[in-house]
């Protein structure tokens, strides 16, 4: 494969992951109030940056692990161990934001 699809692809990520984090959703002013619509979507918005940063620290702490145990380096398999349960913790707390920013939205109606 040539460079420059890897460089497009890249700009394809870098793009959707900027979306993801600057996104944030107009208030919805058929449901209720403008105040606890726009509690709810930045709840929303709190939980999917939780989530997007749980998963990427998943995913360092899988490639250091494996790098640790390929390399017999036991420290550096530990801390990707680590940063996979900080991740799994993240993402955790994501689901939650995102589970009040619904409940907010849903009592609004």
């Amino acid at each position: 494969m040539r460079p420059i699809h890897w460089i497009i692809a890249g700009v394809g990520v870098g793009a959707a992951v900027t979306f993801l984090l600057l996104y944030d959703p107009s208030l919805q002013h058929d449901t209720g109030y403008d105040g606890v619509e726009g509690a709810a979507n930045r709840a929303w918005a709190w939980g999917t940056k939780k989530r997007f940063s749980g998963g990427t620290d998943a995913v360092v702490g899988s490639v250091k692990e494996a790098v640790g145990r390929a390399t017999g380096n036991d420290d550096l398999a530990g801390e990707g161990v680590l940063d996979q349960a900080a991740g799994t913790v993240k993402d955790a707390a994501g689901q939650l934001g995102h589970a009040v920013g619904q409940t907010i939205h849903d009592l609004n109606r």
